[in-house]
């Protein structure tokens, strides 16, 4: 690099060439010349820190530093309340979860004592001391607390679902509903005389006197296990229900489903009629529980 030099003093300019040596050596006179400065600066500082007075540079530190605290407390403040909103919440849920479960626990039968959700848990200890604010740590724990509370009850509130859910589909598979729109049996279960014979004998079912055609239904869901023409009942239907429950129709003058058929509560099934060792129309009806002959009328719901 060339640098020309211009004065009145000198009758000609003068050129002066710095190489790339003497930038590097100037570069580094001005870094040292601006680190003694900086240093040079900081040690006058913390020298004579106690004797300067500057009123307005204390008050600019101090509003800054007030800020900062306004604006943490600001935040921790309106985390509290946002938890503490969420708290009423979780607490009026579980007030409401607390009383169906109690609802649930009497309609189902079980014991009180084994859910109790109408109970607050015992509570005890020593005599506290002078009560505080809960801080954003005792928030949270608290909170923690009632969720785990809350799944606690939903636990309790699903068994409880779980039950009742099994109890009803075991009532809706017991054959509970009446097969034939009558009010009375024309022959109950039991021991009588048999028609044919004359002599006793036990009859395992009920019969129903009804019109050839009558429609004939099936007293509870479940899966067709004989369809067929039998020598002494006739046209007979048998429904599986479950549970070694099934329920058997007999002397049908019609039969409307076959082997295999899944059939729900009130489908109808058959038509009533005098086929079989039968001395009218009429439907005979069994309930029978692994193979037993069952009364009909301790699960039949005659109607009013």
């Amino acid at each position: 690099m060339n640098v020309i030099l211009i004065s009145n003093n000198l009758a000609k300019a003068k050129t002066l060439t710095l190489t790339s040596t003497h930038l590097v050596l100037l570069a580094g006179l001005f870094f040292l010349a601006a680190v003694l400065l900086a240093m040079g600066l900081n040690y006058l500082s913390l020298r004579y820190a106690d004797k300067i007075d500057s009123p307005t540079l204390r008050s600019l530190i101090l509003s800054v530093q007030q800020e900062e605290r306004q604006k943490t407390q600001s935040y921790l403040r309106d985390s509290l309340n946002a938890m503490a909103v969420r708290m009423g919440q979780m607490q009026a849920q579980l007030l409401r979860l607390d009383s169906v479960g109690a609802r649930l626990a009497e309609l189902s039968g079980i014991k009180p004592q084994e859910f109790l959700f109408n109970q607050t848990p015992g509570q005890g200890g020593v005599t506290p001391l002078p009560s505080q604010d809960m801080s954003f740590i005792e928030f949270n724990n608290k909170i923690e607390e009632l969720s785990r509370v809350l799944e606690d009850r939903s636990d309790k509130l699903g068994a409880l679902d779980s039950l009742l859910m099994q109890d009803r589909l075991r009532k809706k598979m017991l054959p509970s509903v009446m097969p034939i729109d009558a009010k009375w049996y024309s022959s109950g279960f039991g021991v009588r005389i048999d028609p044919f014979s004359g002599r006793s004998a036990f009859h395992e079912g009920v019969d129903f006197t009804a019109t050839v055609g009558t429609p004939i239904v099936a007293a509870a869901g479940g899966v067709i296990v004989y369809s067929d023409y039998h020598p002494e009942y006739g046209n007979m239907i048998d429904i599986d229900h479950g549970n070694d429950f099934v329920s058997r129709y007999a002397h049908a003058s019609k039969r409307l489903v076959k082997l295999g058929q899944v059939v729900v509560r009130g489908q109808k099934i058959a038509e009533v009629g005098n086929t079989g060792r039968s001395t009218g129309p009429h439907l005979h009806f069994e309930v029978r529980h692994r193979g037993l002959p069952q009364n009909p009328s301790r699960f039949l719901k005659m109607p009013g």
